[in-house]
């Protein structure tokens, strides 16, 4: 590769506070930025390993958290296309350097002179005087090698290298399926009785995706989240809602079949964790977490699923009993439940979503994220429409610290469009840390919010609004990072205590004090009245036994499969488990297997699923600190919370850092009294 092929923008960064010039990079930039910044880190690797002096941290372990920042960069700017605005060209590179990733990181794993200098500083930790955030992050190295193969013989680091490669290959892969579902499918609608039922709200989002599939002037119903699970919440056509439903649960089963994937993925994974010495999947992935074992999930979840299945139980027979009372006679089926659940609470709780929906319009709410951010943190947000983002949808912010100094930059990226997958993430182009001058944090947060009609402002519903939320709260864990090595800054902690940021920060949305400023109705400007609010608030347990059930069936789910060993046929092994589990026929996994990106598009939320819940736990037990003193925003815990929970990163041990914060660990109890099962 000649330097005259390699786009220089890819990793000289020369926009505003050094941010990238995404206009500046072309999609065939990117293979070639690749293979230039591949050579340099393994340059990098060979001087670091080659080194005849004698190891210590700054020698061995410093050096490596220096490493590679041209890979760091060209990552960064191609995965955060490839997740948000892909294309066939990015696709078919996704293919080809996933696997190519993967065997250069296998080839730094398992150089055993590397190993043997890491190795040499960990034995001589005491010796050293190491201690505090360089102790956390010897450690990580450390157990990082030793896990990736540092200790095996020769043939047992080629075969894990191989397994590696076809995971990485595989994971690509699935996610590519999904998505090609998600895109190519949509539901026509005819004519105003297909529309039946709709809210105002959704017909322009509908007519919008109409567009985006081929069909300007009428309206479709697409996989979109944020547009099928309010067609499936409103529409009076039953026939239309089993439609979609579906084909909403059967991605990655069809043409883009994941089936075969997930039946070598879940070989694979048995095989590499046995390789490597532990008893199953789950036991590698929970060695380095807080929940430490498969059998400490299982106490979790346990308990809560059967709690969930009661309170399930009782709001089926209650929705059955609404069927009965229209004359009809058909059972409660998945494409029933949200139908005559919104039914349900506009009965019992006397609203419906389509009153409260306007209160939520998406600027009003991202105001609501950075204004407590402001008064929890101390931090604010100038918009700055003069910075390109990587696409024309994204606004950029610069973060401000209390002294009015930019201490980061932020990317809102909100709507759903056919190129992005689906769900909603945090991700970042640069981590803070401390090291030769420092790095300010680069964070961004992708949503997919359908849009409204042209002119009109777009309005979330109350769980949009709270993905919103728990998103930031991620966000909030990177931009408030204040670490010395890279490796540990910001989300680079334990699978479990990652979620806890997000999670704990969705509870300052439903706050009295940030409802009444900034729930306003989009074309009033008044705010929520008293007594809606008062019913919003009184019913944010309501279906959560059905939330619940859905949530938690994923998360068994993909503990099962982790601690199984051989499972031939994934499919069958879900129905059993399933029924093992006494699944409600009416009620469908959050993400069935075929579907199930946290766990099979890559390796992030393997045998992790339950995490979201496990920080459920912390987080329920954080903000009642913050109800215990009477204040939302009390200053001195929020400062609490800013030290040790959202700028420590992974710099200490979780558990350590939320004794710190609260005092002691919790029990379960808060966040089942949270969901309304006890």
């Amino acid at each position: 590769m000649t330097a005259a092929a390699i786009n220089s923008a890819v990793f000289d960064w020369q926009g505003p506070h050094g941010l990238p010039q995404f206009d500046r990079i072309a999609d065939e930039d990117y293979a070639p930025a690749f293979a230039h910044a591949l050579a340099l880190l393994e340059a990098e690797i060979e001087a670091i390993a080659n080194d005849t002096a004698p190891a210590d941290f700054e020698s061995v372990i410093g050096r490596l958290e220096r490493a590679g920042e041209s890979i760091s960069r060209v990552s960064a700017l191609f995965w955060n296309r490839a997740g948000a605005h892909t294309n066939d060209v990015i696709r078919a590179l996704e293919r080809e350097i996933s696997p190519q990733l993967s065997r250069h990181y296998s080839k730094i794993a398992q150089n055993r002179k590397l190993f043997a200098r890491i190795d040499a500083v960990w034995e001589n930790r005491a010796a050293l005087g190491i201690s505090g955030e360089k102790l956390r992050v010897l450690e990580d190295h450390w157990k990082g090698f030793v896990k990736s193969g540092g200790k095996l013989d020769d043939a047992g680091q080629q075969r894990l290298a191989q397994i590696n490669e076809r995971l990485a290959m595989l994971g690509t892969q699935f996610g590519q399926n999904v998505l090609a579902d998600e895109s190519s499918w949509s539901l026509p609608l005819a004519g105003e009785e297909d529309l039946a039922g709709l809210p105002d709200f959704l017909i322009p989002a509908m007519a919008e995706a109409a567009q985006e599939h081929g069909a300007p002037g009428s309206h479709a119903v697409t996989l979109s989240r944020s547009v099928i699970e309010p067609f499936l919440t409103f529409s009076d056509r039953r026939d239309l809602r089993e439609a979609a439903f579906r084909a909403w649960i059967a991605r990655g089963e069809g043409d883009h079949d994941n089936r075969p994937i997930v039946a070598e993925t879940l070989a694979l994974r048995e095989e590499k964790a046995r390789l490597l010495g532990y008893e199953s999947y789950a036991a590698l992935k929970l060695d380095d977490t807080m929940a430490k074992t498969p059998a400490a999930v299982d106490t979790l979840l346990m308990p809560v699923w059967k709690k969930a299945l009661e309170k399930a139980d009782a709001e089926r027979e209650a929705l059955a009993a609404m069927v009965a009372e229209e004359g009809r006679n058909h059972a409660i089926e998945p494409w029933d439940w949200r139908y005559y659940a919104e039914k349900r609470r506009q009965r019992e709780f006397d609203f419906s979503e389509s009153q409260v929906k306007p209160y939520f319009q998406l600027d009003r709410i991202i105001e609501a994220a950075f204004t407590v951010a402001n008064r929890l943190f101390g931090i604010s947000f100038r918009p700055r429409p003069d910075i390109a983002g990587y696409h024309r949808d994204v606004r950029v912010f610069e973060v401000l610290d209390a002294q009015g100094e930019v201490a980061g930059v932020f990317f809102g990226d909100y709507f759903a469009r056919p190129s992005k997958r689906s769900g909603a993430w945090m991700s970042a182009f640069q981590s803070q840390h401390g090291l030769d001058g420092g790095r300010i944090p680069f964070i961004y947060n992708v949503m997919n919010f359908a849009r409204g009609a042209p002119g009109e402002p777009v309005l979330l519903s109350l769980d949009d609004a709270r993905t919103l939320f728990h998103e930031f709260g991620h966000a909030l864990h990177g931009l408030l990072s204040s670490v010395t090595y890279p490796s540990v800054s910001g989300t680079h902690v334990s699978r479990d205590f990652v979620e806890l940021p997000s999670q704990l920060y969705e509870h300052w949305l439903t706050t009295p004090a940030v409802l009444k400023e900034f729930a306003l109705h989009y074309r009033t400007g008044e705010p929520m009245p008293a007594e809606l609010l008062d019913k919003v608030l009184a019913a944010r347990t309501f279906n959560s036994g059905f939330q619940t059930v859905e949530f938690t069936a994923s998360a068994l789910i993909d503990m099962a499969f982790h601690t199984a060993g051989e499972v031939p046929d994934p499919m069958a092994f879900e129905a059993g488990r399933l029924a093992d589990l006494d699944m409600p026929s009416a009620i469908v996994m959050r993400h069935r297997t075929p579907h199930f990106q946290h766990v099979f598009a890559g390796d992030g939320y393997s045998a992790g699923y339950y995490s979201y819940m496990w920080s459920e736990v912390l987080d329920a037990d954080a903000f009642a600190a913050f109800e215990e003193t009477g204040d939302p925003f009390d200053p001195q815990m929020a400062a609490r919370l800013k030290q040790h929970i959202y700028s420590a990163g992974g710099s200490q041990d979780p558990e350590d850092l939320y004794k710190a914060f609260r005092g002691a660990l919790p029990s379960p109890q808060a966040m089942m009294e949270k969901r309304g099962l006890v």
